[in-house]
């Protein structure tokens, strides 16, 4: 759905929140240990979870749509991952009660009396907060400790719900969570903050988490607390210095995002959550005792949302104890029960799947083995939010909340439709391109609307007139090729422009509508066949590697299939040197043949087919025996080479059945543009992809129908994303 223009990988050197005590560390490394440490066995886990959507009107605060589902988030992976109890966590959140308000004083109250005071050692305590962050004037600004980036004397703050006024914050700053996570009678901490300073305002669609506060000083209130917790821990105001420079004060700091950059609320199909927030803990729900490179693909998913990378801290070396039940991976959980209905919360479901998670499609329930005993079948959605049925009792005797559940089938809607949003910059000429998108298969705009939410159902894409203004924003955040002033054409939904999709000053909108079809097409077909991403959930067994040819051995990039992917304990690059080649080896390790496809999708937005790559073809030059390995770009017969700088994505279908309408569309394209070897540019699409869709449902021989469903047992769509620089 996004094509990025510009990315930048997790990098591992010092810190860039030296002013919260916080050094980067590798997301993959951190995700890992946060999970590790909230599944320790240990006499009891607390949490304190801040979620802030409502902020006083003024020019130095906006609303904020995401926070309280990052609560939600938080606490349902809690209590049904994690093994915490309803009671021991408690929510600050803007649509709680007054006494709940995530107020400053509130939350300071609430990390005293619910985690300091009840914390014994070995217990495990989480604290979140999801809101508003800033920057305040730091008397007490670290300066020159080792690693640190910047010295601007100024300190990144959480920002409570009530504001201060005349240039007076009521901010908790870095230095104040510092010292009170010192004071917790435990190691095992872990600090989640999605919040940042990066200016505010909206990108496309989403909303910036971040407010200015250079002009604004500390209250006399935060001081003054500061100042109290320091002598109750008696520690002088250097011993504090030294010990934020050396790092967080206990356990794992983990931050959504770099001192300096955006961290985003986004809206996920329905509904709005922080973007790292979500990702991290869909993640977690399917995490099991080892990393593998299922975490890396978090890694890419925040990147094809936001540029934001995030930072963590904290003592990577330390002995870490688990409990001894080991809790299957899972989709959803059941929160509510009756009879043989349920309510399902949906939190393990990736948003690329969500939208094919319609009425119909199935859940397993997973015992502690992880085996499937009966079926629900979801009756309705709402956001991450369902309602289901029992379909199969398998022998479950009654539905019990808390029961995990494994994605059994999706259901793909037979009409999906790419959502083109419309900037501001051209409202004037909606009429002309209500009229121009017309001729368009499934395309449809989205003029933007006023406020906090330009286009509150979500779209794909956004098409600009590049101002002036959005081309300083864009220099600003580091884009490289910036589109010319006065030209149109195409941004990602978080306002990153889209490669070479921007014509001639003074084009019309129409012809920019003409120049840019094909790719609009390339959107909306690979907005279709991403619904049918299922690698955690698949029961094929097939794994996917990518290679330099000059380096056969060495591995770029590696995804496989199953719910045991997580265990992969291998970290790759996932980077490709621009101009090299490069190739892919697809393995089926199952007992039986698959039949495979395989999609390359450039940083342009560009669909290519590399497999099959010899017309005309056949079901059997698509097969792959059990236990063998396919080569894809064998330059002998293939030459794939990424020839400028980019994100790009390779998606690798594989089916216990064959293609047979896909195949026939492929070889009738190569026989029209004679070509009888190659890869494989599709100027259609959507039909070639509506074709492979039919290949891969259930009902195969229904020429008509309303929606695809895809099993689990039958096929398996892959995704491998790397960055060509």
């Amino acid at each position: 759905m996004y094509h990025l223009s510009r990315r930048h990988f997790l990098q591992f050197a010092g810190s860039t929140l030296a002013t919260l005590g916080l050094s980067q560390w590798d997301i993959i490394q951190k995700s890992h240990r946060y999970a590790k440490v909230l599944a320790q066995d240990t006499p009891r886990k607390l949490a304190l979870l801040v979620g802030i959507n409502q902020y006083p009107n003024s020019d130095r605060f906006g609303n904020l749509a995401g926070c309280v589902t990052d609560v939600d988030l938080q606490e349902y992976l809690l209590i049904h991952r994690f093994g915490f109890h309803p009671h021991d966590i408690v929510r600050l959140t803007s649509d709680e009660t007054p006494n709940k308000q995530p107020t400053r004083q509130i939350i300071l109250t609430a990390f005293e009396e619910h985690l300091i005071k009840q914390a014994k050692p070995g217990d495990v305590v989480v604290f979140h907060f999801s809101g508003h962050g800033s920057r305040l004037y730091d008397p007490n600004s670290l300066q020159n400790c080792p690693n640190q980036i910047v010295n601007d004397q100024l300190n990144s703050t959480l920002v409570p719900a009530d504001d201060g006024q005349n240039g007076i914050a009521l901010d908790i700053m870095g230095r104040s969570l510092f010292l009170l996570m010192s004071a917790l009678n435990t190691e095992n901490v872990t600090a989640v903050l999605d919040s940042c300073y990066s200016g505010g305002g909206t990108r496309g669609n989403f909303r910036v988490r971040s407010v200015s506060g250079k002009e604004f000083q500390p209250s006399p209130e935060e001081i003054a607390y500061q100042k109290r917790w320091m002598e109750m821990l008696q520690l002088s105001p250097e011993k504090v210095t030294n010990r934020r420079c050396r790092g967080v004060a206990k356990g794992i700091v983990v931050a959504s995002a770099q001192r300096d950059q955006e961290a985003l609320d986004a809206y996920l199909g329905g509904f709005y959550a922080g973007a790292f927030t979500y990702l991290m803990t869909q993640y977690l729900w399917q995490e099991t005792d080892t990393v593998g490179n299922a975490i890396a693909k978090i890694a890419h998913n925040i990147k094809s949302l936001s540029s934001q990378v995030p930072l963590a801290d904290g003592d990577r070396n330390r002995p870490i104890y688990f409990f001894n039940r080991q809790v299957p991976p899972a989709d959803a959980v059941i929160t509510q029960v009756n009879g043989d209905e349920a309510m399902l919360w949906l939190g393990g479901v990736g948003r690329e799947s969500l939208e094919a998670f319609q009425p119909g499609a199935t859940f397993a329930m997973a015992n502690d083995g992880g085996q499937n005993s009966g079926k629900l079948e979801l009756v309705s959605r709402d956001g991450l939010w369902g309602e289901a049925k029992l379909v199969e009792r398998g022998g479950v005797t009654s539905l019990q909340p808390g029961m995990l559940l494994q994605e059994y089938s999706r259901v793909i809607p037979a009409n999906l439709t790419l959502r083109l949003g419309v900037d501001p910059s051209l409202s004037g000429e909606i009429n002309l391109l209500q009229n121009a998108i017309a001729a368009l298969p499934r395309t449809e705009i989205v003029p933007a609307q006023p406020g906090n939410v330009p286009y509150p159902g979500g779209v794909q894409s956004i098409l600009s007139r590049v101002s002036a203004d959005s081309r300083r924003e864009l220099q600003r955040d580091g884009v490289a090729n910036l589109p010319a002033v006065g030209s149109i054409g195409l941004f990602t939904e978080a306002f990153v422009p889209v490669p070479r999709s921007f014509g001639e000053v003074g084009e019309t909108v129409v012809g920019a509508i003409e120049r840019l079809e094909p790719k609009l097409k390339s959107f909306l077909a690979t907005h279709i066949i991403k619904k049918t991403l299922n690698a955690g959930a698949s029961q094929l067994n097939v794994d996917v590697s990518m290679h330099l040819v000059e380096e056969p051995e060495q591995v770029l990039a590696r995804t496989t299939t199953g719910r045991e992917q997580a265990s992969q304990e291998s970290v790759y690059p996932n980077r490709l040197p621009v101009q090299k080649l490069f190739q892919f080896r697809v393995t089926n390790r199952e007992s039986e043949p698959l039949y495979l496809t395989t999609l390359l999708i450039d940083s342009t937005g560009g669909l290519v087919v590399v497999f099959p790559y010899l017309y005309p073809t056949s079901n059997e030059g698509m097969r792959l025996d059990p236990g063998r390995t396919l080569t894809i770009g064998d330059p002998k017969q293939l030459r794939l080479q990424a020839k400028e700088s980019g994100t790009a994505e390779a998606l690798v279908i594989a089916s216990r059945t064959p293609m047979e309408r896909a195949v026939k569309t492929l070889v009738s394209l190569a026989q029209e543009l004679n070509r009888s070897e190659g890869a494989l540019a599709l100027r259609e699409p959507v039909e070639v992809v509506g074709d492979l869709l039919a290949d891969l449902s259930e009902e195969r021989s229904i020429a008509a129908v309303r929606a695809r469903r895809i099993s689990t047992a039958e096929i398996a769509t892959l995704s491998i994303t790397f960055e060509v620089s």
